[in-house]
């Protein structure tokens, strides 16, 4: 494809031909290859929880001088404190917050030097600051409630989708939902990063959209798959490949317009819309592909084994054979009419040659027939 016919089908102008039902096995494996590393990661290297998960120490003060965060950060990340993960906040320009995991790990005289170092760097004394030990804010409790809420809102997904197009369908959408989490898990497990609150919204932010793509590609297949023509000319694995790249540069689009915002919040918002934004950005990747190379090429599986596109797949391939047989026979036949076009004038230029001699030697051994014609009566003389 040229470079202009590639920019023709990113605006839209012209629909691409590609073979992705065809090759489902190719990203049924590379899928497959994505979420064993993501369930052996999880396994053996696990989650990095925040403190809003496991709990720890609440240490709060007020500022005299002009501290960033970044410094404060830094401060926590020198040996032997080892905090660079602490979650710190100024809010109000002057108050610092930092949530951090227990101090038990260190000893009594390191985190006296803490606190005073916390102090000098602020301008205040550490009478000032005040630590307290704090237990998980997001507990057993809200995890239980979300994960009913989730089970909830998957089970309403899969009786809507169910209901406006088949229950197939919605296996598809279901299997697709549950890649986009396996993988976003495994990224988090392999890059070590930390889990907090808004990565949880995130992950079911993203359900959302994933949803969203998968439903306006089945839209698409269930429209082309209900007309006769296409079907009668085509299996329904072609007919649903056509879908496909109809929409697929509306999807692709959709995708690149919603990552360039969560591009901008992961470079240059803070750490909070930072955590928020990885998890957008891992899930609308895996969400958009997800929608294209899993959902539909399972639906693709679970509707071919039904006895009418069964049938459907049959006759097209009866139809084919008899359609080669046939056109081998004209293709020998064509040979011999091009043969016979050959020889005809020849044939013809002979014939009209042993004709014309015929007549010419007829003419010259026969006698020409005697004229009827009366002579003319004679003139009497007076």
């Amino acid at each position: 494809m040229s470079f202009r016919g590639a920019f023709d089908t990113f605006r839209g102008y012209r629909h691409p031909e590609f073979h992705i039902i065809q090759r489902r096995r190719r990203w049924f494996i590379l899928s497959g290859s994505a979420i064993l590393i993501s369930i052996l990661a999880l396994v053996f290297l696990g989650l990095n929880y925040s403190i809003d998960f496991t709990g720890g120490t609440l240490v709060e003060y007020r500022l005299s001088n002009d501290v960033t965060v970044e410094q404060v950060r830094g401060l926590l990340a020198q040996d032997p404190y080892a905090r660079a993960t602490a979650e710190v906040q100024v809010v109000g320009g002057d108050q610092v917050s930092i949530r951090t995991s227990a101090l038990t790990d260190l000893t009594p005289a390191e985190r006296t030097q803490l606190f005073e170092a916390l102090a000098q760097q602020a301008g205040i004394s550490p009478d000032d600051i005040s630590a307290q030990v704090v237990g998980p804010t997001w507990g057993e409790q809200i995890s239980r409630q979300a994960l009913i809420g989730l089970v909830v809102v998957l089970f309403a997904i899969t009786l809507y989708i169910t209901l406006r197009f088949e229950w197939k369908m919605a296996v598809g959408a279901m299997v697709a939902m549950l890649h986009d989490v396996l993988l976003t898990a495994g990224v988090y497990a392999l890059t070590g990063r930390e889990v907090s609150p808004p990565t949880v919204i995130a992950i079911l932010t993203i359900l959302g959209f994933s949803l969203y793509d998968t439903v306006v590609i089945f839209d698409k297949v269930k429209e082309n798959t209900e007309s006769t023509a296409l079907l009668g000319k085509d299996t329904y694995e072609g007919v649903a490949n056509y879908s496909m790249n109809q929409v697929l540069m509306r999807s692709v689009n959709t995708s690149l317009v919603v990552i360039l915002p969560i591009l901008s919040l992961l470079l240059f918002g803070g750490a909070t819309l930072k955590d928020f934004a990885f998890a957008m950005l891992i899930g609308v990747v895996t969400g958009a592909y997800s929608s294209i190379f899993i959902a539909t090429p399972i639906l693709v599986i679970l509707k071919e084994r039904e006895p009418r596109y069964q049938q459907l797949r049959a006759r097209l391939e009866t139809r084919g054979k008899s359609e080669r047989r046939l056109r081998a026979v004209p293709t020998n036949g064509q040979d011999a009419a091009e043969e016979e076009q050959e020889v005809a004038p020849a044939a013809v230029a002979a014939a009209g040659g042993s004709r014309q001699g015929s007549r010419s030697g007829q003419s010259s051994s026969r006698p020409r027939p005697k004229s009827k014609r009366r002579p003319p009566a004679k003139r009497r003389r007076r």
